[in-house]
């Protein structure tokens, strides 16, 4: 009964600020890494960032290094992204994702390798 439901989402203008939370529940202890995906118009699903299961590894994709930061609060069952100096290009539905691993990091940032996804939230940028 695993649920990962997305909240933060919403319509800012290019360069603001907006983070995303997702809140997880039933997995019965931590060690799953999680990653943020998105779809945007006209685009398949896009992976944006990971985190391991202990939040000391990130990784990010090009189009978002150095303006996004990827974090979770496991006492908390929470991740977040941090987005900053967003673009119009940054407009679209974002999924939070989770992945059981033995190892504790995301070895694939292919969709198919994750298990567990929330439904999206979107994330609107105006020029």
């Amino acid at each position: 009964q695993v649920q990962l439901v997305e909240s933060g989402g919403g319509s800012v203008q290019a360069g603001g600020s907006l983070r995303l939370s997702c809140t997880a529940s039933g997995f019965t202890d931590s060690n799953y890494c999680m990653g943020w995906f998105r779809r945007a118009p006209g685009k398949g699903l896009e992976w944006v960032s990971a985190i391991s299961s202990s939040g000391t590894s990130t990784d990010y994709a090009d189009s978002v290094k150095g303006r996004f930061t990827i974090s979770r609060d496991n006492a908390k069952n929470t991740l977040y992204l941090q987005m900053n100096s967003l673009k119009p290009e940054d407009t679209a539905m974002y999924l939070c994702a989770a992945a059981r691993t033995p190892v504790g990091y995301c070895y694939s940032t292919a969709a198919a390798s994750f298990g567990y996804w929330g439904l999206g939230i979107q994330v609107t940028v105006s020029s």
